[in-house]
């Protein structure tokens, strides 16, 4: 008996065509296009703005932050007014008296030039808590001496 040949037909790779799926993105796209164009504009309300006051003719009230300025040497500056570690207590009573009696929180902004000492800084740090003042800022930045 002769066998039978039978025959196995050859499967065909499958490809991807490009051509179509190009077709496909840019139908995709063109809708997209067109439904965010058909789309109702949100409704608003009205507001009126308030409309800003012309500029006033007096000058803003002075900066009354003491700038207190440690250098290099240890000396102290207040306000560009050289002085020393020992009258540091008796001036930040009497400032503090004087915000007291104005009715204002006294500011004081604790600086460093560019070779400060640590110690000194934090020596003036305690001074203005035993003085009584809570707010305080610690500049970040170096200045040159006495500025």
């Amino acid at each position: 008996m002769e066998g039978t040949k039978v025959k196995i037909p050859v499967r065909k790779k499958a490809r991807i065509e490009i051509i179509p799926l190009i077709d496909v993105i840019f139908f995709l796209l063109a809708t997209f296009v067109l439904f965010t164009l058909s789309l109702n504009r949100i409704q608003s309300l009205p507001v009126d703005l308030p409309v800003p006051a012309p500029p006033s003719a007096t000058p803003p009230p002075p900066d009354e932050t003491v700038t207190i300025q440690v250098s290099a040497d240890n000396s102290l500056f207040w306000n560009r007014d050289p002085f020393e570690m020992s009258e540091i207590a008796t001036r930040l009573t009497a400032y503090k008296s004087t915000m007291d009696a104005s009715q204002k929180e006294p500011r004081v902004l604790i600086a460093g030039d560019e070779k400060a000492r640590f110690g000194a800084t934090i020596q003036v740090l305690d001074e203005v808590r035993k003085a009584g003042i809570d707010k305080f800022s610690v500049e970040t930045r170096t200045r040159p001496t006495g500025k």
